[in-house]
């Protein structure tokens, strides 16, 4: 009843944006068929229209800021502010100890060290808190709280792959925009000065409005090689806490993100390599750790490890590893080749034919790296190959 009352004496300012809202927009959907026919004969006018389509849509970003600003903290309280429910004095919102209340914790501090930038001094203050939270609850050796970070963390692991995921489709529109060769459409040019804009608003927003601002608005300032970062030390906590298969489940099924990697930045190809480097060490001490008991998950992992040898084996042929600065060192790389060795021979012949021959396509078309190089592995194969032809 508070609530409809508050309403009811905001009305007056509720209104006027939303007509303000719908009068801007007719007035947009007119101007944007006259720019549109003009644009079929004149090329000039086709940017005029980019820009007002781009405007346009600033201008309702901060419409609606305005709004939510001018309401009274009362009804800002309750657009914003969530009050998990109480029962017997205990928040819960399910059933479980992922919906405990130091899931919650756990799980909100991880989603800001994903937020704020990691040039922002809070956030290794967020991190070593969120690094204290996980091992206490793994000091203590209680079943639920391991449920807690299994869930927690395995749940943070999935958010930063689409993070990442979503950074790296805007970079890689971006180079597609522009290909360095020739100059610049003007369209480009347009759009990355919107974009600057967007983000100075976006910044005098944060600071303004506390608690108004969106997820989006917030994590806008971040890198994809933060998230990438990220993604190596939640796999780290994963394995610490005995749930590495979790990560590495998770970064086999990244088809999409390992994908768009071939066409990344070397600096964030560096830092994709370190995630796969370390995850395909894991699954394969996952493979040696694998006892009598656990049959009937091998043909389970043996699906991830195709997957994975599929999705990540591309880019680390065609990831530029640099020598001023290499990803890896050459101990490291030598390592690598040879969890990558036992990890194919465990496959299926067919299986083995079909990672081998993917491995020689990038391996040949990459004259920029010799690394990893399985030519004995392939060798092997081939030799194997032949002794069943014999045999059949």
């Amino acid at each position: 009843m508070e609530m409809e009352m508050d309403m009811m004496e905001n009305l007056p300012s509720t209104i006027s944006p939303l007509l303000l809202r719908s009068m801007a927009s007719s007035v947009f959907i007119y101007a944007d068929k006259l720019f549109f026919n003009l644009a079929e004969k004149f090329k000039p006018f086709e940017i005029i229209r980019y820009v007002l389509i781009t405007s346009f849509l600033f201008f309702l970003r901060l419409l609606s800021f305005l709004f939510l600003s001018d309401l009274p903290p009362k009804s800002q309280s309750h657009v914003y502010t969530f009050n998990p429910p109480k029962s017997n004095g205990r928040y819960l919102i399910g059933s479980g100890v992922s919906d405990s209340g130091i899931a919650r914790a756990l799980s909100q501090v991880l989603s800001i060290v994903n937020d704020i930038p990691v040039s922002s001094r809070k956030y290794a203050i967020v991190r070593s808190l969120a690094e204290g939270l996980i091992e206490e609850n793994r000091r203590e050796d209680a079943e639920g709280l391991r449920e807690v970070n299994r869930a927690v963390l395995s749940s943070a692991f999935s958010r930063t792959l689409s993070y990442l995921e979503a950074a790296m489709v805007e970079l890689g529109q971006d180079r597609i925009g522009h290909d360095g060769a020739g100059p610049a459409p003007v369209q480009y040019w347009v759009k990355r000065a919107l974009r600057v804009v967007r983000s100075v608003g976006d910044g005098v927003w944060a600071r303004e409005g506390s608690g108004g601002v969106r997820e989006d608005v917030i994590r806008s300032g971040n890198s994809a090689e933060k998230l990438a970062a990220e993604l190596l030390w939640l796999a780290q906590k994963l394995v610490d806490c005995g749930f590495g298969e979790e990560a590495v489940e998770r970064w086999a099924s990244a088809s999409n993100l390992a994908s768009l990697s071939l066409l990344a930045e070397p600096r964030l190809q560096g830092s994709l390599v370190k995630v796969s480097t370390f995850l395909f060490k894991q699954a394969r001490d996952m493979e040696m750790a694998l006892d009598e008991t656990e049959e009937f998950y091998e043909e389970s992992r043996r699906q991830t490890k195709m997957k994975m040898l599929t999705s990540w084996l591309p880019l680390l042929c065609r990831a530029s590893n640099g020598t001023d600065m290499p990803v890896l060192s050459i101990n490291e790389k030598a390592e690598l080749e040879k969890v990558l060795e036992e990890t194919i021979k465990l496959l299926d012949h067919e299986e083995q034919e079909q990672v081998l021959s993917l491995w020689l396509h990038h391996f040949a078309y990459c004259s920029s790296s010799d690394w990893p190089n399985l030519h004995a592995l392939y060798c092997r194969w081939c030799t194997n190959s032949r002794k069943l032809l014999l045999l059949h």
